[in-house]
Formats: C-alpha cells, structure tokens, sequence
C-alpha cells in the first residue's frame, strides 16, 4: 500500500549497498526521531524531573542505613517522578509510532534479504513431516527454466530444485497428493517476496525459496551473532541516538 510512496525515496539508497544504505536510514530515523522528541516534550520539566530523582537518590542512598523507613518514604518519591518522566518521555511515540512501523515494513520487505538476480540459478525446496512419502512435482506461471528434475521421490524431510529465469513476478505450483500448492516470488534486481511460507494441515510443512540472508557487516562476528539488517539497524540507531541527545543537551 505504501510501496508507491516508499520507494522513490528509498530505493535509491540500495545502490549504495545493504551497509551504507541502513547506516543512512538509521541515522535519518533516527535523527528525525529525536527531533520529535526534543520538540514535543518539556525538556525544562523532564531535566528537573531526572534532577530531583538524581538528588533523592543520593539522600536515600545515606538514609539507608540510619533511617531505613525515611529512605523508603524517599524511594516512593523517586519512583512517582519516574513515572511521571516516563509519561512526559513515551509522549513522543504518539507521533512517531505509525510511520517507523510503515518505514520498517518496507525495510523489512528490502534489506533483509538479497533479491533473486534474474537469469541466475535459485533454488526452491518443500519441507515435509516425518513419514512422509509419494512424488512431488513443480511448474511455474508463467514459465521458468526448471535445472533439476520436475518431478522428485519424497525420500527425505525436504525437497529441492534449482530454478532460474527472466525478472518479473513468478507463482510457483507444487503438486503433490492430490493437493496444489502455491508459492509467489519476485525476480528482481531490487526486492523479494517473504522467502518462507508456512503450510498448514498437509504433509507439506514449508515452502522455502533461498533468498540469501543480507548481512551488512560481512562476517564480523560479536560474540558468535552476525547481524543481519535489524540487528546492524539497532547498534547504529543506539549510537546516533546518544550522540544526537547529547549533542542537543536532551534529558
């Protein structure tokens, strides 16, 4: 629904590559994300707010061992300003909320995984339960050159094919059992269809097309966890946001 707004603003950005097109974004939302921020909240408020919590805190802290129950009296206090700040602090996601859940769609539907480039080999494979057996057949609409055999022996827990073809929009056709299945993909230079399809109530339990996974930061590993485009999104979005708040003297 969005797509037709979306796109002419960010597509652009893909040619960049998968990394610096997510550093961009990141830092645009979030630089747009502080300014609502700084903009709809009274900063005068919530820096007296955080001040006074500070102050309680520290009158508390040495209480706490002379007077317990004047360091809890305290302590009420401290936690009816806090939650009086995170009032005044969640009012900015009122405005903000609706279009980063939009935006994130459409990063979701492009950054996460690699397209399928047209008139390259992709392969496609059907997920089956345990037990399962017969013959399972594969055609496409409008037609793609088919590089393995069309028709496969169920053997195993999955089945797989290697495919190629000409860029536009693809609906796959299964046939096993008696049942059809179906499954939409995109070939394209830019954007995919959700590469993972869930069947229910079939032998059948999933419909995967191979879609590489997009990972932005190579193989850099942080402690075994390769990030992928959400993951690479957050740490940069965390950094601008403290370097943004702090630049703008934000409480």
């Amino acid at each position: 629904m969005f797509e037709s707004i979306l796109n002419p603003i960010f597509s652009p950005l893909l040619s960049l590559g998968y990394f610096w097109a997510i550093i961009i974004l990141a830092f645009v939302l979030t630089l747009l994300i502080t300014l609502v921020y700084k903009y709809t909240t009274n900063q005068g408020l919530m820096k007296k707010l955080k001040g006074d919590m500070k102050t309680l805190q520290n009158q508390a802290k040495e209480l706490n061992k002379t007077n317990p129950s004047k360091a809890m009296s305290l302590q009420k206090k401290i936690m009816e300003k806090n939650m009086t700040y995170m009032k005044h602090s969640l009012k900015p996601t009122l405005f903000t909320f609706i279009p980063i859940i939009i935006i994130f769609g459409w990063l979701s539907a492009n950054l996460a995984y690699e397209p399928i480039a047209p008139n390259q080999p992709f392969d496609v494979s059907v997920l089956f339960q345990e037990g399962s057996f017969g013959n399972i057949s594969i055609s496409a609409v409008p037609d793609l050159q088919i590089l393995s055999n069309v028709t496969q022996t169920v053997d195993s827990s999955s089945v797989s094919w290697t495919l190629s073809g000409d860029p536009g929009d693809y609906q796959l056709v299964f046939m096993f059992g008696n049942r059809e299945y179906t499954k939409d993909i995109l070939i394209s230079d830019i954007g995919y269809v959700t590469p993972e399809t869930p069947v229910k109530d079939s032998e059948i339990t999933k419909i995967i097309i191979h879609n590489k996974e997009v990972k932005p930061l190579g193989s850099l590993s942080i402690f075994g966890w390769e990030p992928g485009w959400l993951g690479t999104y957050i740490i940069f979005s965390l950094l601008f946001s403290l370097g943004l708040r702090k630049l703008m003297k934000l409480s």
